[in-house]
């Protein structure tokens, strides 16, 4: 199975030494919380396949400390320890930096522009008033 990182850039990214079956398990891992698998690499930027290159290097890597990572229940906490997150037993905490700077998982919200919140603007309520003469590119009109 293909992935976005392979076994020596796992090496050089993080010193940890990792199988193909390490690696692939670690590229399935990133695949869902990405929303996308690796056979849609023709639909991704590289900066992005960059991001994920690193999520699969670090998932990899922490992987090979959780020797029960496929056995664990749904635990949100355990007993006598720091409260842990929802992903936190499953996604290696340096992957989820990186999947947060993967461009389809941003927040896409615009704001638009409003008289209430950010004032009239540079034109005042009225566009065409003398006062905003300035701010246009006059240009004497035609007949010389």
């Amino acid at each position: 199975m293909a992935t976005w990182a392979d076994i020596v850039g796992v090496a050089e990214l993080t010193g940890a030494t990792v199988t193909d079956a390490d690696l692939a398990k670690a590229g399935g891992i990133v695949d869902l919380f990405a929303g996308r698998t690796y056979a849609a690499v023709a639909r991704t930027g590289t900066r992005d396949a960059g991001w994920l290159r690193m999520a699969v290097a670090y998932q990899a890597a922490w992987m090979a400390g959780q020797p029960d990572l496929f056995a664990r229940l749904d635990y949100t906490a355990v007993p006598d320890a720091a409260p842990v997150t929802g992903t936190g037993m499953v996604l290696a905490p340096m992957a989820k930096w990186a999947l947060r700077r993967v461009s389809w998982l941003k927040s896409r919200s615009l704001h638009v522009r409003s008289p209430f919140l950010d004032g009239p603007g540079v034109f005042g309520a009225d566009p065409l008033a003398e006062a905003n003469d300035g701010a246009h590119v006059w240009a004497p009109m035609g007949g010389g």
